[in-house]
């Protein structure tokens, strides 16, 4: 049985993380909401579905199983497609390097809403570039250099001794942070991350979707979104 993937049309957002997965694994799955419209998630998010009630998107159905939550996902997927060693202490570790990914993706959002999320950009612009030049100056370098010291401690070549979905994610974080920060980005010295970028990039099923047409780009509309004025 196909998984279902709930998320967003038109948007990359948290649902790619859980698509770099699914198509790492070259697991079935449809992206629902892409087949039948964004209207499909709404009676989900209502409750009028059984089974544990997702609070936002991306969720994902397996069978009766609903799980929501990125990292959750995750963690559900990984050791039923190889995408995570299979010793607890891996297992747990993976899960806390996605929940530190995940707080990095929060902040990313903020930059361009840290007023609120239901204001246009364009109504928190001068709170933005405030929140931006902070994000650009601190939170980038740490959050980076942090994965960058985890790389290194692991070998040099994935976040953990082997490859594991917290690599497909660090790749997502930098191909999102590159588009949104591209000045900023450069400044950074991350060759180990870079490399696991590129080697992501290279693996065949990932290669194959990034050419296809499922890999929306990045855009104005997602978590990681370029505007000039707050790169610096």
């Amino acid at each position: 049985m196909a998984y279902q993937l709930y998320y967003w049309t038109g948007i990359q957002g948290r649902g790619e993380f859980v698509r770099l997965a699914l198509e790492d694994a070259g697991a079935a799955y449809v992206d629902v909401a892409r087949e039948e419209g964004d209207g499909v998630l709404t009676p989900w998010l209502d409750g009028q579905h059984d089974g544990a009630l997702p609070y936002a998107p991306p969720f994902l159905k397996s069978g009766r199983l609903v799980i929501a939550q990125v990292a959750n996902i995750l963690q559900y997927l990984a050791p039923r497609h190889g995408l995570v060693p299979e010793t607890e202490s891996k297992r747990i570790y993976a899960h806390q390097l996605q929940l530190t990914i995940a707080d990095l993706v929060a902040e990313a959002h903020d930059v361009h809403h840290p007023v609120g999320a239901g204001l246009y950009y364009e109504d928190q612009k001068d709170e933005a570039k405030r929140r931006a030049k902070e994000f650009r100056d601190s939170r980038i370098p740490k959050f980076l250099h942090y994965f960058e010291n985890v790389v290194e401690r692991n070998g040099g070549k994935h976040a953990l001794r082997e490859f594991t979905y917290v690599d497909l994610s660090l790749f997502q974080v930098m191909s999102g942070l590159t588009y949104a920060f591209p000045k900023c980005m450069a400044r950074q010295k991350l060759p180990l991350l870079r490399d696991v970028a590129r080697r992501v990039e290279a693996r065949p099923n990932i290669a194959a979707y990034l050419s296809s047409n499922r890999r929306i780009p990045h855009s104005e509309d997602g978590i990681f979104r370029h505007y000039a004025e707050l790169d610096g």
